[in-house]
């Protein structure tokens, strides 16, 4: 069993979870109410924003020239998504939010930097997998049972799009590459680094289900 397959297993139910959440039915359905949406793709875009740096930092921890220019692809495309949102999304919807990060992005985001800069490339690595992973699960699960249709097409497609599930693929190889030379402690702190980003998953669609806000 390849390494990221046993990562899978070990958070299948953390993506159970996001994969029944009222967001994603909802979105599959398409009757995701639009200021909730808005909200998800305004803190999306700030959240890309730190992703790209945490992939661009975990990159030049890399061992390899060629991983290296795999994660600055990674950064770099993770980038043009934000800018697209503001091009597309942005104006689509009169986005004009001025609140910062949730505390839902905020602590995702920042977990994220954390781990890229003072934890190993390995670690990182493994931090890094479920916003490429469980993205595109999510998107191939619902632009194969969805509602049409469906005023989110645009995003669907996006994520169960051929061109994203590239990228995932390599993210995936990586990976693996990294689990099978690791030390049995290192696999044990990439495991804990996945399943606490795939619970970030979780718990940045239902900050965004409930728009969050901050308590005090």
């Amino acid at each position: 069993m390849k390494f990221t397959e046993q990562l899978w297993n070990a958070a299948l139910p953390v993506y159970e979870k996001i994969q029944a959440h009222p967001f994603n039915e909802e979105l599959k359905t398409g009757t995701l109410p639009v200021e909730t949406f808005t909200f998800y793709i305004y803190q999306d875009s700030l959240y890309l924003a730190d992703f790209a740096r945490a992939l661009a930092v975990a990159g030049t921890r890399s061992s390899t020239s060629e991983e290296l220019l795999e994660f600055l692809q990674f950064a770099q495309n993770a980038i043009l998504v934000e800018r697209a949102l503001h091009e597309s999304y942005f104006a689509a919807y009169n986005i004009g939010f001025t609140s910062g990060k949730a505390p839902g992005c905020f602590a995702y985001t920042n977990y994220l930097l954390a781990t890229s800069t003072f934890e190993s490339y390995e670690v990182a690595v493994a931090a890094l997998l479920p916003c490429f992973w469980i993205y595109k699960r999510v998107g191939d699960f619902i632009y194969a049972n969805q509602t049409t249709p469906n005023p989110y097409q645009n995003w669907i497609d996006a994520y169960a799009g051929e061109e994203f599930g590239v990228a995932v693929n390599k993210a995936l190889a990586i990976c693996d590459r990294l689990g099978e030379q690791a030390s049995e402690s290192t696999k044990n702190r990439m495991t804990e680094a996945y399943l606490t980003s795939s619970r970030l998953e979780y718990s940045f669609w239902d900050s965004a289900y409930r728009r969050e806000n901050w308590p005090v």
